[in-house]
């Protein structure tokens, strides 16, 4: 990792950035992978479906988390979509399927920050039939993949701090934990503190090749089952790129 410098008045500063300059913001080309591509997110092309996909989720747990929802009808669903998603931060995709070719959740870029190399992952929405799949890990590694080829040096994923399931889906994503802004927000008359967790650019690397390994054919058995798990894989690579030991 680079480190401080100091300045002409012995005071540490930054150090320099070279070889950087200031990314795109994200386009709407699709993100295709094995076994799901991203698609930007279209009312014609893909409300029904995720709203279909979500019915599935008897008890609205998806839904408890987020500042939206549940909606009752097709109708309303289409109008917050119509209010929220068009207004390109944040940028909203569809994950389709690619075996049903059915939209069966949501992503977004959001907090698009190209002067200073920053942007967000959130609004991650999935139905049942995408929770616990492969498809679900790799929409993420692609959006990932995506952030970093433009350029950006920071990519953050923020999450209500008593959200334990997505707090750990950040880890193993291969997310460090930067610590946690109390009182941040009101959702649904409730406080929210928020979680915040980010990977950067140097560190990218040795996480994509983690990635890389965990998606290949050859850590999963002929009923799927993976053989190596990402957490450990996504930790042994920080821990080698910062030096850290056990």
């Amino acid at each position: 990792m680079p480190q401080p410098e100091k300045n002409e008045l012995d005071l540490l500063i930054g150090h320099k950035i070279d070889n950087w300059s200031i990314p795109d913001r994200p386009s709407r080309q699709v993100l295709t992978g094995k076994y799901c591509q991203l698609e930007p997110l279209s009312m014609e092309k893909h409300s029904e479906s995720l709203f279909e996909a979500n019915q599935v989720d008897a008890d609205d747990r998806i839904w408890v988390y987020l500042p939206y929802g549940p909606f009752q009808s097709l109708e309303q669903y289409q109008e917050w979509i119509s209010n929220n998603c068009f207004n390109g931060d944040p940028f909203f995709y569809a994950i389709v399927d690619n075996t049903s070719h059915k939209a069966i959740g949501v992503a977004s870029y959001l907090r698009i920050d190209p002067p200073n190399g920053s942007i967000e992952v959130g609004h991650i929405n999935y139905s049942p039939a995408l929770q616990n799949t492969i498809a679900a890990t790799e929409a993420m590694y692609l959006m990932m993949e995506n952030v970093f080829h433009l350029g950006y040096r920071r990519y953050e994923w923020k999450c209500n701090s008593l959200n334990e399931k997505s707090c750990r889906a950040a880890k193993r994503l291969g997310f460090s934990f930067e610590g946690v802004f109390r009182q941040a927000s009101v959702s649904k008359g409730r406080n929210r503190d928020t979680s915040w967790f980010a990977m950067i650019d140097l560190e990218w690397p040795a996480l994509r090749q983690a990635f890389t390994h965990w998606l290949s054919q050859k850590n999963f058995d002929e009923n799927g089952q993976q053989q190596q798990a990402l957490s450990k894989m996504t930790k042994e690579a920080l821990d080698s790129f910062h030096g850290n030991s056990e």
